[in-house]
């Protein structure tokens, strides 16, 4: 059956009554995959499921040992170019990334918890093209994590899905493929041979002899023996089988290319993604100008900007209500998949992977949520000071001017803070850029929103909790995780209350200095 899409969360209503408000604007419902920011830096992020051997077809690919992009469970490998060999492990908890030896028989470091990200870079000439990213396997993402796959690949620009030849798409596959067909995305497929090779041809496979080819001469009133019927290419009929079965269910990926990948040959699949990276990249330099319109110059004030200053207040006012509403029906969502996987999935054991991956996809939806209400009320209160249309020049500097007045106001500078979940299920907080890093899956380019992002994570503590021998009462564990998901909420709507009153004064006092001397300061 095909996967139908998620339905959105209108969420643009007004509770305050104002009718020349400008309402919150419509926000994202759930993760997706966009179109990537020109300023993104080109990535490749490679999915499957297990025993498929992505591993060995990415060593192939970059011409290394497969034992060198082996990762903790859980935790995503992002490979990049550099002269000297380097390996880091991003873990939440930590301000700066633990570094252990690119060698191949080097031991990792003790870690207390699994490292979000894994970075590995080598001196590789394809990773000057793109950033290539390795995924835990599809079965082990779950519903958070292939969101969290979803908004990586929307920035990096390509997935490469890696299945074998004796495997099917799973139903959670075949979702995630058609919200891939939906975005922008270039999904490329490779086809590695099963665990006995490729299907032989006489394992119910068409030849020429069962369509009835070699008979037809004879019917013709031809002289002479039938020719010899052409074998068929096991190889070839795998993959098409394997394409037959996903256009069944996701018919948007029709465009998509297939690689078989015979005798550990992956050099048209390398050619491909070259191809696909030369041309992306060519886009995406071409997507804006060099210089934005409203970059430089002066920008002059409306002669009657209006009583836009109290406007304001009550707009950010209701964008934080709805944010916070949205994100306790999450929150209620996640409570409920994780007791179900408490008593019928991964158990007391698995219990902190499962909810690291819920809270990694929470804070994603949530720093997407505050982006786009942020854009909405800076678009609309300089709007009516400055006049509309906004251009992007001038947007990108009252952005850059409300970051630098936030840490003029109270409460503004420790807004890089991570929450961390404790094993006694509360939530502790860590300050700093390096922290925020440490939990980010795939990193990308450089922000430029006002806002940094929000991040969720659990200590390393959880995993020590719960991983030890007596601690495996289901019922403790769903007390337990009820608990610390109640503290993440409340910490979250506070956060989100926090950030739009800092908001809220920064923006109020750039705009109020324009107006006061006629003319934009940034």
């Amino acid at each position: 059956m095909k996967p139908g899409p998620l339905p959105e969360v209108d969420m643009s209503g007004d509770t305050f009554g104002s009718t020349d408000l400008p309402q919150c604007r419509p926000l994202p419902a759930r993760l997706g995959a966009a179109r990537p920011d020109p300023a993104e830096p080109l990535g490749v992020i490679a999915a499957g499921p297990a025993a498929a051997g992505r591993t060995a077809l990415l060593a192939d690919l970059l011409r290394v040992d497969p034992a060198l992009l082996g990762v903790p469970a859980g935790s995503w490998l992002v490979l990049r170019h550099a002269k000297s060999p380097s390996r880091s492990a991003y873990v939440p908890g930590y301000r700066q990334p633990h570094s252990y030896g690119a060698d191949r028989l080097a031991a990792g470091p003790a870690l207390a918890r699994p490292p979000r990200r894994v970075e590995l870079t080598v001196p590789e000439p394809l990773l000057r093209h793109f950033t290539l990213v390795d995924t835990p396997d599809t079965a082990a993402l779950g519903v958070a994590g292939g969101q969290v796959l979803l908004e990586a690949a929307g920035r990096a620009g390509a997935v490469l899905f890696v299945i074998a030849a004796d495997q099917a798409f799973a139903a959670a596959e075949l979702h995630l493929l058609a919200d891939l067909a939906r975005s922008p995305v270039r999904v490329f497929f490779a086809v590695t041979p099963g665990v006995t090779g490729w299907a032989p041809a006489s394992d119910g496979l068409p030849t020429t002899e069962d369509t009835g080819a070699s008979a037809r001469p004879a019917e013709a009133g031809f002289a002479g023996p039938a020719p010899a019927a052409d074998p068929v290419d096991p190889v070839a009929v795998t993959v098409e089988a394997h394409r037959a079965t996903l256009l069944a269910a996701v018919p948007g990926l029709a465009g998509a290319r297939w690689f078989p990948i015979r005798d550990g040959d992956s050099a048209d699949l390398r050619r491909a993604l070259v191809g696909w990276a030369a041309d992306e990249g060519l886009r995406r330099a071409s997507a804006e100008p060099p210089v934005l319109p409203g970059s430089h110059g002066r920008v002059s004030v409306l002669s009657q900007p209006g009583s836009w200053s109290e406007r304001l207040e009550r707009q950010a006012r209701s964008c934080s209500q709805r944010i916070r509403q949205h994100l306790a029906l999450e929150v209620a969502n996640i409570h409920l998949r994780v007791v179900q996987e408490i008593v019928f999935g991964v158990g007391c054991a698995g219990l902190p992977q499962l909810l690291d991956r819920e809270t990694e996809a929470l804070s994603l939806l949530a720093t997407a949520q505050c982006d786009h209400a942020v854009r909405g009320m800076l678009a609309d209160a300089a709007g009516a000071v400055f006049g509309t249309p906004l251009p992007e020049g001038v947007r990108r500097r009252l952005c850059a001017a409300v970051r630098w007045a936030l840490v003029d106001h109270r409460g503004g500078a420790d807004l890089d803070r991570v929450l961390l979940v404790t094993s006694t299920g509360g939530v502790a907080g860590l300050t700093g850029a390096g922290a925020i890093d440490a939990v980010v899956a795939y990193p990308g380019a450089p922000r430029d929103e006002v806002l940094p992002p929000v991040a969720v994570a659990l200590s390393g503590g959880c995993w020590q909790h719960w991983r030890s021998p007596g601690n495996d009462d289901p019922n403790i564990a769903r007390a337990w995780s009820q608990r610390a998901l109640r503290e993440v909420e409340l910490e979250l709507t506070q956060e989100v209350s926090r950030r739009f009153d800092v908001v809220r004064l920064a923006l109020d006092a750039v705009l109020s200095d324009a107006v006061d001397h006629g003319i934009l300061l940034a």
